[in-house]
């Protein structure tokens, strides 16, 4: 799964990554939680100047993705997540799969090992950013809920798919990539359909990440600031030699 990312991007790097039409400045921000407002990037219905492909615009959504069908919010679970693997014919997603695709840029996100309950080691946070540095794109699916009393929001999630070799140690799901010649198959809702772009969400290259071991900064979300992604050193396990107490969630 995906449940913290950052996106400490300039918007001017933004801008010339996903070729937006417009974008507003905007602070970086190293630890992106559900609930909270995320940046993505969606297809116009204006074409781009001098192509026939359409224009992007970036938008903020919330992060906790909400079908057009639900009565009430109160009584839905938070979806920050859709399964590649299911979303093309689960009820919650199967319209947004089709014409509701995005973009989610982002340095990075973050996850955590858990180890065995019975090994009675605590959860350990990494980092996992690209190699090379600078901003990617998940792919993400977006819904605009409107409440019973007329007022609308935007919603989105990010589309998860199997680890590669270099996540799958930590974590055994990963966010889907898109790759930046990809952008305009991806965000094509009206020629593109679910199936025929079900090729770019697989797992990204072997090589694209490399994973960062940090502290538990992280698993607060009142913690915003660049020493969240500070490398930390790991110490060798040790086998417990007390009786396994109550572990902490995090």
């Amino acid at each position: 799964m995906c449940g913290r990312y950052a996106l400490t991007a300039t918007p001017e790097d933004i801008l010339q990554f996903l070729s937006v039409i417009d974008i507003d400045n905007f602070p970086p921000r190293y630890n992106i939680a559900p609930t909270q407002p995320i940046l993505v990037v969606a297809a116009s219905e204006r074409e781009a100047p001098g192509s026939n492909l359409p224009a992007r615009h970036a938008l903020l959504a919330r992060w906790g993705f909400i079908p057009g069908w639900v009565k009430d919010p109160r009584d839905f679970p938070l979806l920050i997540n859709a399964r590649a693997e299911t979303a093309i014919e689960k009820a919650s997603f199967r319209a947004a799969m089709r014409h509701r695709r995005v973009l989610i840029p982002a340095s990075g996100f973050y996850e955590w090992r858990r180890p065995p309950k019975e090994t009675g080691l605590p959860s350990q946070a990494y980092w996992i950013r690209p190699r090379c540095g600078g901003v990617l794109a998940f792919g993400g699916l977006m819904e605009t809920y409107a409440s019973a009393d007329g007022s609308e929001v935007d919603t989105a999630a990010i589309l998860t798919t199997k680890a590669n070799a270099t996540i799958r140690s930590i974590h055994d799901r990963m966010p889907v990539v898109i790759p930046q010649e990809e952008f305009a198959r991806w965000l094509d809702c009206k020629t593109q359909e679910p199936r025929a772009i079900a090729d770019l969400m697989q797992p990204a290259d072997d090589d694209l990440f490399e994973s960062v071991p940090v502290s538990d900064l992280v698993n607060k979300v009142v913690n915003m600031g660049p020493e969240l992604q500070k490398p930390i050193s790991l110490a060798e396990p040790v086998a417990p030699t007390e009786p396994i107490g109550q572990m902490s969630l995090f």
